[in-house]
C-alpha cells in the first residue's frame, strides 16, 4: 500500500512540475549582429513574447517567462523600431520551434526533426532600425505554383517586376504560398528572396499537411519552414497579427477544411491585443476571407469572437485571399461587428491570377485574369499614422491601368440597342463614383451592376471558339464582378467616331481614367 502511495504522489509531483515548466530568456539588443547575447548586450523591457497563446512581457532586464507548450513554436512580437536577424533567404528569426518529438514521422511531406529538450534560456536579439509611421507594403495573394514551371512564371510574371523595389518596408503573401506540393516551398522561397525585402508568410489551404488527422498538425512542414503560422508584429503606429484561419479537417464531416479559428488561436489574439494601445492601426491578414457567401465559408461564432476582440479598436483592416478574384468586403451590425463604421477586408487579386491559365502574354507568362476580369497583379499597403489606403498594380502594366472598358465597335446609328460600355474598376465596390462622357461631354453617372465581365467572356469565347489549339490553358468559368458598372451606349448621336471617357474615385479619394472609342455606322 505505502509503494502504491508514494508511486501515485510521485506521478502527482511529475504532473504538477510539467504543469509548471516554463520557457525562460531575454530579449536583447544584438548590437554586433551575430545572434548571441554577449556580456555587453543589454536586455530589452517591455517587449512581448508568445508561445501561440499566452502573450509575457519583459521586464527592466528584458528577461520573460512564459508557460511550456510542447509542440508550438515561441516568438517574439517585434516592437516598433527594431528588426530581426533575417536568414539568407530574407525571413526573419524571430522564433523557435519547441518539438522535443518532432513532427509526426508518417507525414508525406516532413516537418520538424526533435528538438529535445528546451534550453535553459531561450534568447531572441533584436537589431534597430529606423522606421517611419508612413510605409509601403507590398502584397502577393496566392502565388500558387503546382509544378517548377509555374514558379517560373510567378518569378518572371511577378517577382522580376519589383525586384529591388524602393521605398516599401517589408513584404507579405497572403497564403497559398504553392500548390499542395510543399517541397516547392523552397523555390518560391528563392523566387520571393529576389525582391530583396524582409518577407512574411501566411498559411493557405494549399501549404497544409493533408496527412494531419488534426489542425494542431496541419502547419507542420509550414512551420518547418516559415516559423509560427500565427504571429503578431509592430512596424510604425500599425500592430500586424497573422493568422492560420483554415480549420483540417473540416469538423463537420471530416473532410476538407473549413475557414475559423482554434480556441487557442482567440486566446492568443485576445492575450496579444490587451498589449496593443487602442490607438493603433490593426492589420489582420489570413488566408480565408471571414464571408460566408460565394462559395467561402467561414465560421460564424469565430468571426463573431474576433470581432469582439476587436470591438474596441477603431482603425482596423483586415488582408485575404484564396478566391482568385478581387473584392472589398465590409462587414457591419448584422455580420457581428460592433462599430457604427463597417469593417473592412481586402480580398486580394493574385499573382498566379487564375491559376496560370490563359493565353501566353508578352512577358513570356500566362495571362491568367481572374474570373471577375481582375488581370493578376499585387498590391501595395500605403499606411499614414493609423490609417490606410490600398494600390492594385497589374503586372506587366503602367500604374495608370486600372479600369478594363469593353465597348462595341460599331453600332448602328439612331437604331436602339441593349448594346452598352462596360468599365470595370479593379479596386471599385458598390458605392464607388464612376462617371463616363462622350466626345468631351458632361460627364455622367454609370450604374452599378453584378455581372460577368464582357472583356473576361471573350477570352472565353476566344479559347471556345478557336478552330487551332492556343498557346494556354483556357480559363475557368466566368463570374459575378463586384466591380462592374455599365450605361447604355448613345446611339443618337451622329456618323462616325466618338470618344470615350471613363472616371473612377475609389474609396480612398483616389481618381482614374481610361479611354475608348466606338463607331456609329449610317
Amino acid at each position: 500500500m505505502k509503494r502504491k502511495f508514494f508511486t501515485a504522489f510521485a506521478a502527482l509531483t511529475l504532473i504538477a512540475a510539467m504543469a509548471q515548466a516554463q520557457v525562460k530568456g531575454r530579449v536583447y539588443e544584438d548590437l554586433n549582429g551575430n545572434g548571441k547575447l554577449d556580456k555587453k548586450e543589454k536586455g530589452l523591457s517591455g517587449v512581448y513574447v508568445s508561445n501561440g497563446t499566452e502573450v509575457a512581457g519583459t521586464d527592466a532586464q528584458g528577461n520573460y517567462e512564459l508557460p511550456e507548450r510542447p509542440g508550438t513554436v515561441v516568438f517574439v512580437i517585434k516592437p516598433a523600431g527594431y528588426q530581426f536577424a533575417l536568414d539568407a533567404n530574407n525571413l526573419p528569426q524571430s522564433y523557435y520551434i519547441h518539438k522535443p518529438e518532432g513532427s509526426p514521422a508518417d507525414f508525406k511531406f516532413k516537418g520538424s526533426t526533435p528538438t529535445g529538450t528546451l534550453p535553459a534560456q531561450l534568447n531572441f536579439g533584436l537589431r534597430k532600425q529606423e522606421e517611419n509611421s508612413n510605409f509601403r507594403v507590398l502584397v502577393f495573394g496566392d502565388p500558387q505554383p503546382y509544378t517548377l514551371q509555374e514558379i517560373e512564371h510567378f518569378s518572371n510574371g511577378v517577382v522580376k517586376e519589383v525586384e529591388g523595389v524602393k521605398n516599401v518596408a517589408f513584404g507579405l503573401s497572403l497564403g497559398d504560398l504553392v500548390g499542395d506540393n510543399l517541397s516547392l516551398h523552397g523555390p518560391y522561397i528563392q523566387a520571393v528572396k529576389k525582391v530583396g525585402l524582409p518577407w512574411y508568410n501566411v498559411i493557405g489551404n494549399h501549404d497544409m499537411n493533408y496527412d494531419a488527422k488534426d489542425d494542431l498538425f496541419a502547419d507542420e512542414t509550414f512551420e518547418a519552414n516559415f516559423g509560427p503560422a500565427n504571429y503578431a508584429f509592430n512596424y510604425g503606429n500599425a500592430h500586424f497579427i497573422v493568422l492560420d484561419d483554415i480549420i483540417y479537417p473540416d469538423p463537420r464531416d471530416g473532410k476538407g477544411y473549413w475557414g475559423g479559428l482554434r480556441a487557442d488561436q482567440l486566446q492568443f489574439i485576445e492575450n496579444d491585443l490587451k498589449t496593443v494601445p487602442k490607438d493603433k492601426l490593426v492589420v489582420l491578414a489570413f488566408h480565408i476571407p471571414l464571408l460566408n457567401e460565394g462559395g467561402v465559408s467561414f465560421r460564424t461564432e469565430d468571426r463573431n469572437r474576433l470581432f469582439e476582440l476587436l470591438k474596441d479598436f477603431p482603425n482596423t483592416l483586415s488582408m485575404s485571399a484564396h478566391t482568385h478574384l478581387q473584392r472589398q468586403n465590409f462587414y457591419g451590425k448584422a455580420d457581428g461587428w460592433m462599430q457604427e463604421k463597417p469593417h473592412h477586408e481586402y480580398n486580394a487579386g493574385t499573382t498566379s491570377g487564375d491559376w496560370y491559365s490563359g493565353e501566353i502574354n508578352a512577358q513570356g507568362v500566362p495571362a491568367s485574369t481572374m474570373r471577375d476580369g481582375t488581370p493578376k497583379g499585387y498590391a501595395f499597403l500605403n499606411i499614414h499614422g493609423n490609417q490606410y489606403s490600398i494600390d492594385y498594380k497589374v503586372a506587366g502594366k503602367s500604374d495608370g491601368y486600372q479600369i478594363e472598358l469593353s465597348i462595341p465597335k460599331v453600332i448602328e446609328k439612331d437604331r436602339n440597342s441593349s448594346a452598352g460600355i462596360y468599365a470595370n474598376f479593379f479596386m471599385g465596390a458598390k458605392g464607388d463614383k464612376v462617371e463616363y462622357s462622350i466626345d468631351g461631354g458632361e460627364w455622367k453617372p454609370m450604374e452599378y451592376m453584378e455581372a460577368a465581365d464582357p472583356a473576361y467572356l471573350d477570352v472565353l469565347h476566344k479559347f471556345d471558339h478557336t478552330e487551332k489549339l492556343l498557346n494556354g490553358k483556357r480559363p475557368s468559368h466566368a463570374v459575378q464582378s463586384t466591380h462592374l458598372w455599365w450605361v447604355k451606349i448613345p446611339f443618337k448621336l451622329p456618323a462616325g467616331e466618338h470618344q470615350v471617357k471613363v472616371r473612377a474615385t475609389d474609396r480612398y479619394g483616389k481618381n482614374y481614367e481610361a479611354q475608348g472609342a466606338y463607331t456609329i455606322l449610317q
